[in-house]
């Protein structure tokens, strides 16, 4: 197999083939000059625009910003996503330049929704909390609550939104979902409007595309008091100060972030207990990470293929 024979590939994400050497075999495999991120950690433009303007033609994209100027001064023919999201990809300039671009939208959504699962699950019982009492040797009981009967809202039916309705079905949870992009919701799901769901919303679980911050303020305060917020999405979708804000009056009794909009995180709610934060770790799972990485290598091939076929 020599498909990419001829061809530099820049890899970025850091963690590539870490949990299984499939995935490289596969690019080794196809006789590309294979470039590893030197970096070991998300690239900066700075970074990214350096290493691209060496000769570089493919790229397996992590969450590397890849604006109209990185890639107009790059020599690009094809980017292949690692991942579902597209935000960090300005896809309008890549079209234009004649860059062609693929995702892996299927891959992560197992892997991330049964995360988020896991969070809402831990937030409701108070685990993180109780777990941190016991290590430091006290017995301290917490009442948690139930997640059968409460009102869950999913903000954004992709994927992974689609794939966490189906989780929570089983536990008699009453799910709402919200996307002003689609017009049939999950099974039996109904789709709302942002303004009638957060009223109504216990828990809050975020998986929109995008940068824009859909959860500011305004939106925090129709939230009935208690409720729980999850976001497993991108970091500026939820304002962070707004969100600390509503943590200390109570409107909001507790959090999970997988997300921030500054990585690797270390802002003032790493200092509240009842919020829940992981290294933006949605898609480490052995399974996701070699699924995803294979659909990569196959997405850059299949490109690069159509490219020389005119």
């Amino acid at each position: 197999m020599s498909q990419l024979k001829g061809e530099k590939i820049l890899l970025g994400p850091s963690s590539f083939a870490s949990a299984d050497p499939g995935p490289m075999e596969l690019l080794v495999s196809t006789g590309a000059c294979i470039v590893d991120n030197p970096y070991k950690r998300r690239l900066t433009k700075d970074e990214i625009s350096g290493l691209l303007s060496q000769g570089i033609t493919g790229l397996i994209a992590g969450l590397e910003p890849l604006d109209r100027e990185v890639l107009a001064g790059s020599g690009l023919k094809v980017i292949s996503r690692c991942g579902a999201g597209m935000s960090n990809v300005d896809r309008r300039a890549a079209e234009e330049i004649g860059i062609a671009v693929r995702n892996t939208p299927e891959a992560p959504a197992a892997s991330v929704a049964e995360l988020t699962l896991g969070a809402m699950l831990s937030l409701l019982r108070m685990i993180p909390e109780m777990n941190t009492e016991l290590h430091k040797g006290r017995w301290s009981k917490k009442i948690g609550g139930l997640l059968e009967g409460r009102t869950v809202v999913v903000l954004g039916l992709g994927h992974i939104g689609r794939r966490l309705c189906e989780l929570l079905s089983p536990f008699k949870a009453e799910v709402l979902a919200v996307d002003p992009f689609v017009r049939d919701a999950a099974g039996d799901v109904p789709l709302v409007e942002l303004e009638e769901a957060l009223p109504r919303a216990d828990i809050v679980s975020v998986h929109c595309s995008g940068e824009d911050c859909v959860l500011g303020r305004k939106e925090l305060n129709r939230l009935k008091p208690g409720a729980l917020l999850l976001n497993a999405a991108r970091g500026g979708l939820v304002d962070e100060e707004a969100l600390i804000e509503c943590l200390d009056e109570g409107r909001v009794s507790g959090a999970w972030l997988d997300v921030f909009g500054r990585e690797p995180y270390s802002g003032p709610l790493t200092g509240y207990s009842q919020v829940i934060l992981t290294p933006h770790v949605g898609s480490y799972t052995r399974e996701c990470r070699k699924r995803m990485e294979t659909e990569a290598v196959n997405n850059l091939i299949e490109a690069f293929a159509e490219i020389r076929k005119g």
